[in-house]
């Protein structure tokens, strides 16, 4: 590896599961932010069929040392989905941050979550 290449960065997965269902969280909304130094929205979008967020993000694209969150629209998934809510949801936008420290190492997110309540933890380390 030439000096001034940087390491590549191991990546940020999500897997999200709709365990009140039993299914992938198909069409669940994610957004994933950098705190700081360079701070902003580095990835979001909807998980494919399977639950997997499909973004570079999970190859290492933007993917630095520091501090992160992730927020899973739940209460809007639930609303989609038809599931009955209350008025406003209990849990809305579940939110996690995270630290990354080796920035070689991949970070995996498996996502479980219920209208009620939610799991989230750093899989496949």
């Amino acid at each position: 590896m030439n000096q001034k290449e940087a390491p590549k960065a191991g990546g940020i997965s999500i897997h999200a599961v709709d365990v009140a269902n039993g299914v992938p969280a198909a069409g669940l909304r994610v957004r994933l932010f950098k705190l700081d130094g360079a701070a902003g929205e580095i990835a979001k979008g909807e998980c494919g069929s399977d639950g997997h967020l499909r973004h570079p993000v999970a190859d290492g694209l933007g993917v630095e040392k520091g501090r992160y969150r992730a927020e899973f629209d739940v209460g809007n998934y639930y609303s989609r989905k038809g599931t009955a809510l209350p008025d406003p949801p209990f849990m809305d936008i579940a939110c996690f941050e995270f630290g990354i420290g080796n920035v070689k190492e991949h970070f995996h997110l498996p996502f479980k979550f219920t209208p009620w309540g939610f799991s989230l933890f750093r899989g496949g380390a």
